[in-house]
């Protein structure tokens, strides 16, 4: 089958764009076939590109012999480009058809494709992993990733607007940011190194240069769970503040929230409809909850849990049913949170350290950060650490690092909780986890 080329033709609309305003007019598009069909004297193709789909009408004792010609050879997923005649009409859900006048073909599929791309026939979440970048064609898959795209608009802009500087650190890394065996160790010349699993450490020291820092970035853990919420490779989005603590961290991570779910529900209204799916834009302030009155809600909903000890995921099922959108836990106990987190003074069992929880599913982690070199070199013991590892972190606890703290948001579950969906690899474009190495 002899091929087209793009040669001369320009884009003029995107298949979005196109109204029964421009009814009559001349537009040239570029995109896929979706669906073909064939009603004896009519043939309908119904066409997409990333921002929608749009039905070409073609009446075959009317059209060119050549555009005829070619329609006769389209497949699923062919690409294509068309010039044709906007006509508006009543026949369709858009109120609006293409009649071509001109048709390329520019690359054809195979006739058996390993999902329905029209998403007529659902596909197990495996099938559509293995086709990744035919599923990302299907509205649906389509929708969840321009909402995750907005989110991050939304944040972004947001923290600019804020004052905040945007940071890219190494993923390289010669130690381990948190400690613990959840890492993934790669050859580095002639050394051992290790992929990160925050930007924790560097954050942290820009405070005393940059002051309010943030980053978007890939991160690594060698996670064991093979659950619907977690994944080996992640999108953190990671603030810092010098001369802040957990309390005004909470206040701004509010409102980043806020401010993304605003925006969503503004600018996203088709991928939400598409989704079938709505949310409530959440009130300010959230719910603040210690750690012990969480305890507390759960003993008197017959879940007992030692104080000290972390709060499972099934306790926290049970907890989201109490509290249904978000809300703080703060207080937590400091062995429960990780070594950089600051004790409280008044009473150092108690840490300045929160989480924000969706339901049962924990979003962000923060909290006032460690300041004083000698307290901080305790911690790392207390936790098994060795302080010799972290040498270069701790030398900028010689040179007037502030008091700090900060925040890191999953963007994975911020979208999953955006779109509706039930399992985080949905919200990944390809996802990596214990089992899954490919595409």
């Amino acid at each position: 089958m002899d091929m087209d080329f793009i040669a001369d033709w320009v884009r003029t609309h995107n298949i979005h764009d196109i109204s029964p305003d421009l009814d009559t007019q001349e537009v040239t598009l570029f995109g896929w076939v979706q669906e073909v069909r064939d009603l004896g004297g009519i043939r309908f193709i119904i066409m997409q590109d990333s921002t929608g789909t749009i039905q070409l009408t073609i009446l075959k004792k009317r059209v060119d012999p050549e555009v005829l010609q070619k329609t006769e050879l389209l497949q699923k997923r062919f690409s294509i480009a068309i010039k044709g005649v906007v006509k508006k009409t009543n026949m369709t859900p858009r109120g609006v058809e293409i009649i071509p006048t001109q048709i390329k073909l520019l690359n054809i599929a195979i006739e058996q494709l390993p999902i329905d791309i029209t998403g007529k026939t659902p596909a197990s979440i495996d099938a559509r992993l293995d086709a990744r970048a035919l599923d990302l064609t299907i509205e649906n898959s389509l929708a969840v990733f321009k909402i995750r795209h907005t989110a991050l608009q939304a944040i972004r802009s947001f923290l600019f607007e804020k004052g905040y500087l945007e940071v890219q650190t190494p993923r390289i890394i010669a130690s381990a940011t948190e400690g613990g065996a959840e890492l993934f160790s790669v050859k580095y010349f002639d050394q051992t190194a290790y992929l990160a699993q925050s930007p924790q450490l560097y954050k942290e020291q820009l405070t005393m240069s940059m002051e309010k820092v943030f980053e978007v970035g890939s991160f690594f853990r060698a996670e064991e769970s093979h659950t619907r919420r977690h994944l080996s490779e992640f999108t953190s989005v990671d603030v810092e503040q010098a001369f802040a603590n957990a309390e005004d961290m909470m206040t701004l991570l509010e409102q980043v929230i806020h401010h993304v779910f605003a925006t969503v529900k503004e600018k996203c209204a088709n991928e939400l409809h598409a989704l079938k799916y709505k949310f409530t834009v959440p009130e300010l302030p959230f719910k603040r909850l210690t750690y012990t009155e969480v305890l507390e809600s759960l003993k008197e909903h017959g879940v007992e849990i030692p104080w000290g000890e972390d709060i499972s995921t099934e306790a926290f099922r049970e907890l989201g049913k109490l509290y249904p959108f978000f809300y703080f836990v703060t207080d937590w106990p400091s062995k429960a949170k990780t070594f950089y987190i600051k004790p409280r003074k008044d009473n150092p069992e108690i840490c300045e350290g929160f989480d924000l929880m969706w339901r049962y599913i924990e979003l962000v982690s923060g909290g006032t950060r460690i300041e004083h070199k000698d307290q901080l070199v305790n911690r790392m013991q207390e936790k098994g650490l060795n302080p010799d590892s972290f040498k270069y972190h701790l030398q900028a606890f010689d040179w007037g690092i502030p008091p700090h703290a900060g925040w890191a948001i999953g963007l994975e579950r911020l979208t999953m909780i955006l779109s509706g969906r039930k399992n985080i690899r949905e919200t990944t474009l390809y996802p990596r986890d214990r089992i899954r190495l490919t595409p």
